[in-house]
């Protein structure tokens, strides 16, 4: 059990009492104990040696009667005195004062040798203790008779007793006075204590607004008669002056505490406030608290303002779409940015002190861990354009890595800031696509244009052959088959001179979602005979765009003409349109669920003359024609195969149990009308 302060000081201070009491008392017990026995000794050798001087001239005479005077006056005299009697040489008794008869018993108890005249011998009687003193009555060192004296103890202890009761009571008087005394000073420190423990615990409870020391009864300005109030110890009640920096008084020292108070020291403010030990305790934690909640708001207005600015810096980082991180030398991520958290598919804190082996795949995160290697060894930067692959995607990063440094410039660490840059490959892509568009045109149309004459050759030879040749006969059929054949050559040319010529459009306004009724409905017989179902969800609110109507419509008929042939027989074709708040533009989206296009495909179906259809299925020009034309109208076309989770519900709802392969959804995307203007 924990015993607090004061009953320390109650318990300490009585025990030091009760001891130095005890053994004051004890101690003076002895000392008069051991005086009084020694003075009843010392009388009783008096009394005795009294009596056998004047014994010596009765003895001589054998008065029988002044001997007998003598020993009754001795008795008489001294109440201390419980018998008397004198022998002679031979031991017999002359004269005694016992009544009822002498014992004889008493001659041999004590009896002085030749060389010790004097003799004392303590005996126990019925009366109590006696100190017996037996003396020689002699002449020239001669003995011719003995005296005894015996000398009761009793009066000698009564006064003991009386004496130890008097010491005793003085003693605990005392203790008691002392007691009160001790009683008054703890309980005055146990105030001041108490007073300096609730402080001390308010302030552990985070209160600074406390106040130890007692109040002045005069504070500085009142004893020195200063009335200068620009001194900061001025009307300052709750601080002794000399805690207070810069005073004014011409015998001040200018600093803090520990420059001034040796100065302090002679002040006669300091010489009526400093108070004891406890009071100057008290003022130094008053002190300490009033400078300790000074720096905390100090340390809180600092704390402030970092917060405010590290908000802002994590606000810039988390707004900027670069992706940002910071690595230690030992590869751990100190801090990242939401963009990164958004790469990762992390919350921050489920990547702050992890490394790349616990975020990416083991390839990916080995790759990392070379080159972040390399770079902590020399200290050159990384810049790096890198295709990566998240969940079903793949995106272009461009990336730099560089390295950061202590104060003596060594590396401590690394920081990453990269950029999706797949919109700019697709942009490259296009404009690429588009220079081989044009650079194809160029040189299909003379192509055409070449084969285009001989092509009407072979046909007009082949038509007047069959005007002459024999109906059913096998120079017929070979001449029909040279006329199909001629013919689909002639298609294949026509479809070459509609790529490679750039003929002016006639804008106007167009109805998005009319013309895709309009296109529908010529089509959807057709795809109906091989159970190609095709399901329209057009927005109504979408917004009018300006455009040449006769390539839109054929830039539909290409993506509707494509997803039928990509599904052969039983499927649905979803044709949807939509508006892209974030591009401001018009969707037109045609999705199939045919066995869709091959990753490493994707990149090239836009491509003049590439198709992944059978020989005699297709020239490959539809999609490059559509691709000609959304960049003609200031948009663009985006695929995506395997189609996206949620047009695959779309189209599963809709399509009544049909199982829906990949599929491959195009996506042609056009300025509005308004867009359009503005540009």
């Amino acid at each position: 059990m924990q015993v607090n302060f004061k009953t320390k000081i109650y318990v300490g201070l009585f025990s030091l009492l009760f001891l130095f009491g005890s053994g004051a008392y004890l101690a003076a017990s002895k000392i008069m104990r051991d005086a009084l026995l020694e003075e009843n000794r010392t009388r009783g050798h008096v009394i005795a040696r009294s009596l056998a001087s004047h014994a010596i001239e009765p003895l001589l005479a054998m008065d029988f009667l002044r001997l007998k005077n003598l020993v009754d006056d001795a008795v008489a005299s001294n109440r201390d005195v419980f018998y008397a009697f004198i022998t002679n040489a031979r031991g017999e008794v002359l004269v005694h004062t016992f009544y009822g008869g002498f014992p004889i018993d008493l001659l041999e108890v004590n009896h002085p040798a030749p060389s010790q005249p004097y003799s004392r011998k303590l005996l126990d009687t019925e009366e109590g203790l006696v100190h017996d003193y037996a003396l020689a009555v002699s002449i020239d060192e001669k003995p011719f008779g003995y005296v005894r004296v015996g000398l009761l103890q009793t009066g000698v202890q009564q006064a003991i007793n009386n004496l130890s009761l008097t010491m005793f009571l003085a003693t605990a008087l005392f203790l008691l006075l002392s007691g009160l005394l001790g009683t008054a000073l703890v309980r005055t420190l146990g105030k001041r204590v108490d007073s300096l423990h609730r402080s001390i615990d308010q302030v552990l409870r985070g209160d600074l607004n406390v106040q130890t020391a007692s109040p002045l009864e005069k504070n500085c300005w009142d004893i020195t008669q200063c009335h200068n109030e620009d001194c900061p110890a001025y009307n300052e009640k709750n601080v002794r002056c000399w805690y207070v920096a810069g005073t004014l008084c011409p015998q001040c020292v200018e600093g803090r505490y520990n420059k001034k108070i040796e100065t302090c020291t002679s002040c006669p403010v300091y010489k009526s406030h400093s108070g004891d030990e406890l009071q100057k305790v008290a003022d130094a934690f008053d002190f300490m608290v009033r400078t300790l909640k000074g720096h905390l708001s100090e340390l809180k207005e600092a704390e402030y303002t970092l917060t405010a600015q590290q908000d802002l810096l994590k606000t810039i980082l988390n707004a900027t779409p670069d992706f940002v991180s910071l690595q230690d030398q030992n590869f751990k991520y100190k801090a990242v940015n939401k963009a990164f958290c958004d790469l990762v598919g992390k919350k921050e804190s489920e990547i702050i002190g992890k490394d790349d082996f616990s975020l990416f795949s083991t390839k990916r995160a080995e790759a990392n861990r070379l080159e972040d290697q390399e770079l902590l060894r020399s200290g050159e930067p990384l810049v790096k354009e890198e295709k990566i692959r998240t969940g079903n995607t793949s995106r272009w990063i461009h990336l730099v890595k560089l390295p950061v440094l202590d104060s003596n410039g060594a590396i401590i660490g690394m920081l990453c800031s990269g950029r999706d840059i797949t919109d700019l490959k697709t942009f490259q892509d296009q404009l690429y696509q588009a220079q081989k568009m044009e650079t194809m045109g160029q040189m299909t149309a003379g192509i055409a244009h070449e084969i285009n004459t001989p092509l009407g050759i072979i046909m007009g030879y082949a038509q007047l052959l069959l005007e002459d040749a024999p109906p059913g006969s096998n120079l017929e059929s070979d001449l029909k088959i040279i006329e199909k054949q001629t013919r689909i050559c002639r298609k294949i040319v026509a479809d070459l001179l509609k790529f490679s010529r750039h003929t002016e459009s006639t804008l106007e306004r167009i109805n998005v979602n009319r013309s895709v009724e309009e296109i529908v409905s010529v089509v959807q017989h057709t795809f109906s005979l091989e159970r190609v179902r095709i399901i329209q969800k057009l927005n109504a609110e979408v917004p009018f765009i300006v455009g040449d109507e006769e390539k839109i419509r054929q830039a539909l008929v290409n993506l509707l003409n494509n997803a039928f042939d990509a599904i052969g027989s039983d499927g649905v074709i979803l044709v949807s349109t939509g508006w892209n708040d974030q591009e401001k533009m018009v969707s037109l989206s045609v999705a199939d669920t045919g066995d869709g296009i091959p990753e490493h495909m994707i990149g090239k179906i836009f491509d003049p003359f590439f198709t992944t259809k059978s020989v005699g299925k297709g020239t490959g020009l539809g999609l490059s024609v559509t691709f000609g034309i959304a960049r003609d109208h200031g948009g663009r076309i985006d695929v995506q195969s395997p189609l996206p989770p949620e047009l695959r519900n779309v189209i599963l709802l809709e399509s009544e149990g049909l199982e829906v392969s990949k599929g491959t959804l195009f996506t042609l995307f056009l300025p509005s009308e308004r867009d359009h203007k503005s540009s």
